[in-house]
């Protein structure tokens, strides 16, 4: 999932620099979005595999 935070973000940077601002705009906020969906995921996750351990 970070790897398509990075892909729209590198996306959002070409875009801006040709000037695309629209393009720009719009990649650069899902590169937001995918990265915050794959951070809360990875809380999730590690939340989840901690509770399953039982020692």
């Amino acid at each position: 999932m970070f790897s398509w935070a990075i892909a729209f973000f590198v996306i959002a940077l070409l875009a801006a620099f040709f000037g695309f601002a629209g393009i720009a705009a719009s990649a650069a906020g899902i590169a937001k979005i995918v990265f915050v969906v794959a951070l809360i995921l990875a809380i999730v996750s590690l939340v989840a595999g901690r509770g399953r351990r039982s020692a």
